[in-house]
Parts: structure tokens; C-alpha cells; sequence
């Protein structure tokens, strides 16, 4: 006995339907919602009158196969996701990345993994065609994903230089040694004799960099390179590092740290012994967060364009996702903003 499909609920207009009332073809619906160029212009403008006519929804699950796209980029970030979610600099380069596909008919996918086993879920999930393609942010030493993207040739970018170089890779990178190097002049100029820092995660290019832009004109200058603790990015780590730094060499008059969330918990260290900013010891970060102007006193810092940047790595995505080649890579500057604290 012949079984008989029924639309389950008769008030959602079908690609049959929308054929029905424009007279044409399901093909010629299918090949009209999917974009295709092999349409006539009478045809194509009865079926864009139907569609609007019965509120056609397209069936995602149905165009994918057509088109082998998901409409739907993912944002892959390498941290515990209370950090990702809490850290500022990542929160205003998720809103950037966001904001950058408006329009664009493709949705942002956030994916967090905080160890190995995570990260190794996250690119079965990417490798397996759930997504288009791929920005990567807050990459460690050792992070795989890089080179089983390229492996998978699935298209990707960097937000950031990758811990390892990649052939054909595209990031958009800040300058972190120009702004680490901006830091150190900043406190040479100001007098400073004794001058520390609370450096990032040692696995991290941007923290390398920082501190290595930083070291380079205290080495210039002839001062000692060698006071410097790590902290990882958190308000707590850089309280920490600063005790710890303190410990070591109390009569540190200067400190660079190489985030703002870092620079707050550095300012608490010294405000709790009874050090006073700047006029004992000064402070410089770096990101220039909104909460550095709420600093105690308001931060210095070194300003990198995350919004930027995160804008600029979804529009090389979408490049090399309508069939451009890739990218090259892409440094941005960064500039010293002066407050009160150094």
C-alpha cells in the first residue's frame, strides 16, 4: 500500500508550495533561494513574490546540502571560559567579531575549550562541518588547532601571531613589542631607576612580545632586565606577581604590566603596603580596557585596537570563504595613553 507524505503542518509553506503559486519548477525555487545565477529574471521575480507572499523559510539542513555551507563561522577561544567570558579584552573582540557579520547572513558560533581534551572536541566539531571557517584567539604554545585547520583546509585566521609559524597562515596581530617598547621609554623618561614587570603566560606571543619590546630598551639603556614575574592575565596574578616582585626587590620604583586587568591587581599590591601611585612606584598596562580610566589612580597604558582587530580577522575570513585567496598577515599599531598612574 503506497504511503502518502504529508506536510505535517499545512500553514508552513513548503518549496512545493512556493513553486505552486509561482508557477514554476521546485528546482527552479530550490536554485532561486540558494542564489544561483541560473535563473531567469522572470522567474526569479516570481519566485521572490511567493516567497514574501507565504513567508517562505528556506530549510538550513536542506540548503547545507546543497551548498555545503552552514551559514555559521566559529570563534575558537583557548581559555578556561570564566576567563574568556570575564576578560575584557576577549568580551570586546567576541562584540566586535559579532557585530562584523551583521548582514552578512552568517551567524557566530563561541566556542570554549580551557584544556586538551576540550580543544580536541572543538576541532572534531570544526572538522566536521558544523562551521565555515574559523577565528582562532588566545592560542598557546602547543595548540594544535592551527595546523589540523590547515590539514582540513578549512578556512581560518588568527586573532593574534600564532605560537608557531604556519606557511599560508593569516593573523591580525597588534604590535605588542612597539607597545611593550613604549612602556619602557615611558618610565625611563620619567625617572624611574629600579623598574619591574609583570609579564603574561610565557606560552603566549603576546605576552612574549610585550615583554620582549619592554626588555629591549631597559637593555638599550643599560638597566637591569631580570625583575620580572608572570601572572596570567587575571586581577589576582597580577596582585601575586607584584608581592612576589616586592619580595624580591623592595625598592622597585617602576612596574609594566602586561595587561590592565593585571596593572589593577599590581596597583592593590602596592596601594596594601602602604605604596603610593605613581609617587612611589609607577604603573603602565596595557590593552586600555575601559576600567583603566576607573583605576586607583586612573592607568596608564598601552592601547591596542581589539575592536579593530577583530574586524579586520572576520573580513579575512569572509575573503578566503567567497573564494579569495588568503590573506597576508597584518600587524596593527598601538599607542601609549597617559593617565595618572605613570
Amino acid at each position: 500500500m503506497p504511503r502518502h507524505v504529508r506536510n505535517p503542518d499545512p500553514a508552513v509553506p513548503t518549496l512545493a508550495t512556493v513553486a505552486a503559486l509561482a508557477g514554476v519548477s521546485s528546482a527552479t525555487v530550490s536554485r532561486v533561494v540558494n542564489g544561483s545565477s541560473k535563473v531567469s529574471d522572470s522567474h526569479r521575480a516570481a519566485v521572490e513574490s511567493a516567497v514574501a507572499t507565504l513567508g517562505y523559510v528556506p530549510n538550513r539542513a536542506a540548503r547545507t546540502l546543497v551548498t555545503r555551507r552552514t551559514g555559521a563561522v566559529a570563534l575558537v577561544v583557548r581559555e578556561a571560559v570564566e576567563f574568556g567570558v570575564s576578560d575584557p579584552y576577549l568580551g570586546n573582540f567576541m562584540v566586535a567579531a559579532s557585530q562584523s557579520l551583521t548582514g552578512s547572513g552568517i551567524h557566530l558560533v563561541v566556542m570554549v575549550a580551557q584544556d586538551d581534551a576540550e580543544h580536541e572536541a572543538v576541532a572534531d566539531y570544526v572538522r566536521a562541518g558544523h562551521v565555515d571557517g574559523v577565528v582562532a584567539i588566545s592560542l598557546h604554545d602547543g595548540d594544535p588547532l592551527p595546523e589540523q585547520l590547515s590539514r582540513a583546509r578549512i578556512p581560518f585566521v588568527v586573532g593574534g601571531r600564532p605560537p608557531r609559524e604556519l606557511p599560508g597562515c593569516c593573523f591580525v596581530d597588534v604590535d605588542n613589542r612597539g607597545g611593550g617598547a613604549l612602556a619602557a621609554q615611558r618610565l625611563l623618561d620619567d625617572g624611574r631607576r629600579v623598574i619591574a614587570a609583570v609579564s603574561g603566560p610565557v606560552d603566549m606571543t603576546a605576552a612574549v612580545d610585550r615583554l620582549s619590546g619592554f626588555r629591549g630598551v631597559l637593555r638599550q639603556a643599560g638597566r637591569d632586565t631580570g625583575l620580572v614575574a608572570y601572572g596570567s592575565f587575571t586581577r589576582a596574578s597580577g596582585e601575586r606577581a607584584m608581592a612576589e616582585l616586592l619580595e624580591r626587590e623592595p625598592g622597585i620604583d617602576a612596574v609594566f604590566a602586561a595587561s590592565d586587568v593585571m596593572a589593577l591587581g599590581v596597583q592593590r599590591a602596592l596601594l596594601s603596603t602602604g605604596r603610593s601611585v605613581p609617587g612611589d612606584v609607577a604603573v603602565i598596562g596595557f590593552d586600555d580596557i575601559d576600567l583603566a580610566q576607573y583605576g586607583t589612580p586612573p592607568l596608564t597604558t598601552v592601547r591596542q585596537p581589539a575592536s579593530a582587530q577583530a574586524r579586520l580577522a572576520v573580513e579575512s575570513l569572509l575573503v578566503q570563504l567567497h573564494g579569495g585567496d588568503v590573506p597576508e598577515p597584518v600587524t596593527l599599531p598601538t599607542e601609549l595613553v597617559v593617565r595618572e598612574s605613570g
